[in-house]
Protein backbone atom coordinates (compact mmCIF):
# COMPACT_ATOMS: atom_id res chain seq x y z
CA UNK A 1 0.00 0.00 0.00
CA UNK A 2 1.70 3.14 -1.24
CA UNK A 3 2.63 6.19 1.47
CA UNK A 4 -0.11 8.51 -0.18
CA UNK A 5 -3.56 8.87 -1.56
CA UNK A 6 -4.32 11.12 -5.05
CA UNK A 7 -7.59 11.99 -6.57
CA UNK A 8 -8.80 8.50 -7.86
CA UNK A 9 -7.73 6.90 -4.46
CA UNK A 10 -9.97 9.42 -1.90
CA UNK A 11 -12.78 9.31 -5.15
CA UNK A 12 -12.50 5.04 -4.17
CA UNK A 13 -12.64 5.65 -0.24
CA UNK A 14 -15.80 8.13 -0.81
CA UNK A 15 -17.88 5.74 -3.09
CA UNK A 16 -16.86 2.59 -1.01
CA UNK A 17 -18.56 4.56 1.93
CA UNK A 18 -21.34 6.91 0.30
CA UNK A 19 -22.21 2.40 -1.07
CA UNK A 20 -21.65 1.51 2.70
CA UNK A 21 -24.38 3.67 4.31
CA UNK A 22 -26.75 3.38 1.83
CA UNK A 23 -26.68 -0.18 2.59
CA UNK A 24 -26.94 -0.09 6.17
CA UNK A 25 -30.18 2.71 5.33
CA UNK A 26 -32.93 0.10 7.01
CA UNK A 27 -30.82 -0.53 9.77
CA UNK A 28 -29.92 3.02 10.79
CA UNK A 29 -33.43 3.94 10.34
CA UNK A 30 -34.51 1.05 12.50
CA UNK A 31 -31.98 2.16 15.50
CA UNK A 32 -33.19 5.72 15.08
CA UNK A 33 -37.07 4.64 15.55
CA UNK A 34 -35.76 3.38 18.92
CA UNK A 35 -34.99 6.94 20.46
CA UNK A 36 -35.80 9.67 17.44
CA UNK A 37 -38.17 10.03 14.63
CA UNK A 38 -36.69 6.95 12.49
CA UNK A 39 -35.69 8.73 9.39
CA UNK A 40 -31.85 8.97 10.06
CA UNK A 41 -31.27 6.24 7.60
CA UNK A 42 -32.84 8.12 4.80
CA UNK A 43 -31.14 11.42 5.86
CA UNK A 44 -27.50 10.05 5.53
CA UNK A 45 -28.85 8.13 3.02
CA UNK A 46 -29.50 11.23 0.82
CA UNK A 47 -26.08 12.59 1.91
CA UNK A 48 -24.23 9.87 0.62
CA UNK A 49 -26.46 10.45 -3.12
CA UNK A 50 -25.16 13.48 -3.15
CA UNK A 51 -21.64 12.87 -2.28
CA UNK A 52 -21.33 9.89 -5.13
CA UNK A 53 -23.81 12.50 -8.02
CA UNK A 54 -21.00 14.98 -7.08
CA UNK A 55 -18.14 13.14 -7.75
CA UNK A 56 -19.24 12.12 -11.24
CA UNK A 57 -20.31 15.64 -11.99
CA UNK A 58 -16.76 16.78 -11.43
CA UNK A 59 -13.99 14.75 -13.14
CA UNK A 60 -11.26 17.36 -13.51
CA UNK A 61 -8.97 15.40 -10.66
CA UNK A 62 -8.81 18.68 -8.47
CA UNK A 63 -9.53 17.05 -5.03
CA UNK A 64 -9.86 20.51 -3.25
CA UNK A 65 -12.60 21.52 -5.34
CA UNK A 66 -14.08 17.91 -5.32
CA UNK A 67 -14.07 18.24 -1.85
CA UNK A 68 -16.02 21.40 -1.47
CA UNK A 69 -18.56 20.77 -3.65
CA UNK A 70 -19.22 17.96 -1.68
CA UNK A 71 -19.45 20.03 0.94
CA UNK A 72 -22.22 22.24 -0.39
CA UNK A 73 -24.17 19.50 -2.10
CA UNK A 74 -24.73 17.99 1.13
CA UNK A 75 -25.23 21.18 2.83
CA UNK A 76 -28.13 21.18 0.28
CA UNK A 77 -29.39 18.13 0.85
CA UNK A 78 -33.01 18.14 2.38
CA UNK A 79 -31.30 15.62 5.67
CA UNK A 80 -32.32 17.91 8.53
CA UNK A 81 -29.35 18.29 11.28
CA UNK A 82 -27.29 15.37 9.31
CA UNK A 83 -26.84 17.83 6.00
CA UNK A 84 -25.02 20.96 7.54
CA UNK A 85 -22.91 18.10 9.80
CA UNK A 86 -21.75 16.65 7.02
CA UNK A 87 -21.45 19.40 4.57
CA UNK A 88 -19.24 21.45 6.97
CA UNK A 89 -17.10 18.18 7.62
CA UNK A 90 -16.19 18.16 3.83
CA UNK A 91 -16.02 21.80 3.62
CA UNK A 92 -13.23 22.00 6.55
CA UNK A 93 -11.21 18.84 4.56
CA UNK A 94 -11.45 20.84 1.55
CA UNK A 95 -9.96 24.29 2.95
CA UNK A 96 -6.60 21.71 3.90
CA UNK A 97 -6.42 19.91 0.99
CA UNK A 98 -3.34 20.85 -1.43
CA UNK A 99 -4.23 22.46 -4.85
CA UNK A 100 -2.09 19.41 -6.22
CA UNK A 101 0.49 16.76 -5.76
CA UNK A 102 0.19 13.25 -3.65
CA UNK A 103 -1.37 13.50 0.22
CA UNK A 104 0.26 11.34 2.87
CA UNK A 105 -0.55 10.19 6.35
CA UNK A 106 -0.01 13.76 8.05
CA UNK A 107 -1.95 15.75 5.69
CA UNK A 108 -4.91 13.11 4.97
CA UNK A 109 -4.81 13.53 8.84
CA UNK A 110 -4.85 17.24 9.17
CA UNK A 111 -7.73 17.42 6.66
CA UNK A 112 -9.87 15.27 8.37
CA UNK A 113 -8.95 17.65 11.73
CA UNK A 114 -9.86 20.44 9.82
CA UNK A 115 -13.09 18.81 8.62
CA UNK A 116 -14.33 18.08 12.22
CA UNK A 117 -12.98 21.34 13.62
CA UNK A 118 -15.33 23.10 11.21
CA UNK A 119 -18.22 20.52 11.80
CA UNK A 120 -18.23 20.75 15.54
CA UNK A 121 -18.96 24.80 15.70
CA UNK A 122 -22.30 23.50 13.91
CA UNK A 123 -23.22 21.53 17.46
CA UNK A 124 -22.71 21.90 20.89
CA UNK A 125 -22.34 18.49 21.86
CA UNK A 126 -19.43 17.12 23.03
CA UNK A 127 -18.17 13.22 23.94
CA UNK A 128 -20.88 11.67 26.40
CA UNK A 129 -23.42 13.34 24.92
CA UNK A 130 -25.00 10.00 22.33
CA UNK A 131 -24.00 11.79 19.46
CA UNK A 132 -21.66 11.73 16.61
CA UNK A 133 -19.14 13.21 18.41
CA UNK A 134 -19.20 10.05 20.45
CA UNK A 135 -17.49 8.54 16.97
CA UNK A 136 -15.75 11.47 15.18
CA UNK A 137 -13.25 12.38 18.74
CA UNK A 138 -11.89 8.54 19.69
CA UNK A 139 -11.52 7.76 15.60
CA UNK A 140 -9.37 11.31 14.92
CA UNK A 141 -7.53 10.99 17.83
CA UNK A 142 -6.79 7.51 16.74
CA UNK A 143 -5.67 8.91 13.61
CA UNK A 144 -3.69 11.39 14.34
CA UNK A 145 -1.99 9.17 16.93
CA UNK A 146 -0.80 7.27 14.06
CA UNK A 147 0.49 9.83 11.74
CA UNK A 148 2.55 10.95 14.62
CA UNK A 149 3.91 7.60 14.80
CA UNK A 150 4.68 7.70 11.17
CA UNK A 151 1.99 5.52 10.27
CA UNK A 152 0.74 4.96 6.56
CA UNK A 153 -2.41 6.19 6.06
CA UNK A 154 -4.17 3.15 5.43
CA UNK A 155 -2.69 1.77 8.91
CA UNK A 156 -3.95 5.58 10.73
CA UNK A 157 -7.34 4.57 8.76
CA UNK A 158 -7.34 1.30 9.99
CA UNK A 159 -6.55 2.50 13.90
CA UNK A 160 -9.39 5.14 13.16
CA UNK A 161 -12.07 3.02 12.08
CA UNK A 162 -11.81 0.32 14.87
CA UNK A 163 -11.62 3.57 17.12
CA UNK A 164 -15.02 4.93 15.38
CA UNK A 165 -16.95 1.55 16.00
CA UNK A 166 -15.75 1.45 19.64
CA UNK A 167 -17.25 4.67 19.82
CA UNK A 168 -20.09 3.83 18.66
CA UNK A 169 -20.73 1.49 21.32
CA UNK A 170 -19.88 3.06 23.65
CA UNK A 171 -22.92 5.19 23.23
CA UNK A 172 -25.81 2.48 23.86
CA UNK A 173 -24.62 3.13 27.65
CA UNK A 174 -25.01 6.67 27.65
CA UNK A 175 -27.76 9.02 28.26
CA UNK A 176 -28.79 11.28 24.93
CA UNK A 177 -28.34 15.23 26.03
CA UNK A 178 -28.53 16.50 22.40
CA UNK A 179 -30.93 15.78 19.65
CA UNK A 180 -34.56 14.26 19.41
CA UNK A 181 -33.47 11.41 21.86
CA UNK A 182 -32.68 13.91 25.11
CA UNK A 183 -36.39 14.02 24.63
CA UNK A 184 -36.28 10.45 26.12
CA UNK A 185 -34.27 10.60 29.08
CA UNK A 186 -33.00 7.62 30.33
CA UNK A 187 -34.75 5.94 27.95
CA UNK A 188 -32.77 6.70 25.54
CA UNK A 189 -29.94 4.47 27.65
CA UNK A 190 -29.71 0.68 25.87
CA UNK A 191 -29.92 1.94 22.54
CA UNK A 192 -26.67 2.70 20.04
CA UNK A 193 -26.76 5.94 18.58
CA UNK A 194 -27.76 6.01 15.08
CA UNK A 195 -25.90 8.94 14.17
CA UNK A 196 -22.71 7.97 15.98
CA UNK A 197 -23.24 4.47 13.91
CA UNK A 198 -23.33 6.18 10.89
CA UNK A 199 -20.61 7.94 11.43
CA UNK A 200 -18.61 4.72 12.16
CA UNK A 201 -19.64 3.40 9.17
CA UNK A 202 -18.61 6.30 7.51
CA UNK A 203 -14.72 5.40 8.42
CA UNK A 204 -15.22 2.18 8.00
CA UNK A 205 -15.83 2.70 4.38
CA UNK A 206 -13.07 4.89 3.78
CA UNK A 207 -10.57 2.81 5.36
CA UNK A 208 -12.50 -0.32 2.92
CA UNK A 209 -12.37 1.89 0.19
CA UNK A 210 -8.23 2.77 0.65
CA UNK A 211 -7.29 -1.24 0.92
CA UNK A 212 -9.65 -2.17 -2.26
CA UNK A 213 -8.84 1.06 -4.33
Amino acid sequence: MPDTVDYNSVVTMLKTAAAQIKANRDHLSELDSATGDGDHGTAIAKVADAITTTIDQNEDGNLKKLLKAIGWAAMSTDAGSTSPLYGSLFMGMSETTPEEGPIDCAIWTAMLESGVAKLRKNTRAEVGGKTMIDTLVPAIAAIRAAADAGETIEAAMTAGSEAAIKGAESTKDMQATFGRAKNIGERSIGHVDPGATSMSILFTGLKEGLQNG
